[in-house]
């Protein structure tokens, strides 16, 4: 792919598109390319993470048990696996495993501290959006907390 190619991608992502068009260039010139076969595994559940994953082509099937079951989720072409990782260590919540001949794009986590350092707008932008989720999520957590008291109370 060529790195404009990459840049469009990247940019299609929410929390990305966010970015300055040069700090996107710096991220995806950045960004390691990889071909997975079928059956190939990205990474396991419990490992740690280093950042994330874009699925440029194919599809990587993710699960949180290593049981044998079917797949709890599929992310197909355009998909970003394990965006949280992009800034902070956790571990991998789920085993991923290309499904098709897939190929992916690492994110690196310290690709993209330097870049949000160098790119203060970016990283402005970026820390609002997340900011945001985090207000939506205690919103929500708080509005099952009112409904589970509710059934308390009945």
């Amino acid at each position: 792919m060529a790195l404009d190619d990459d840049i469009a991608l990247l940019a299609r992502q929410p929390l990305l598109s966010l970015m300055e068009r040069d700090a996107l260039r710096l991220v995806a010139f950045a960004a390691e390319s990889r071909i997975l076969r079928a059956g190939d595994v990205l990474f396991r559940v419990g490992e740690p993470s280093d950042g994330a994953v874009l699925v440029v082509s194919g599809a990587i099937a993710l699960n949180s048990r290593e049981d044998g079951q079917p797949a709890e989720e599929i992310v197909g072409s355009g998909g970003l696996i394990g965006e949280i990782a992009l800034f902070t260590a956790v571990a991998r919540p789920v085993t991923a495993i290309a499904r098709e001949p897939t190929q992916v794009m690492r994110l690196s986590r310290s690709v993209m501290r330097r870049v949000l350092a160098e790119s203060p707008d970016s990283a402005q932008a970026v820390a609002a959006a997340i900011s945001e989720r985090l207000r939506n999520f205690v919103g929500e957590l708080t509005a099952v907390q009112d409904a589970l008291a509710a059934i308390d109370r009945a």
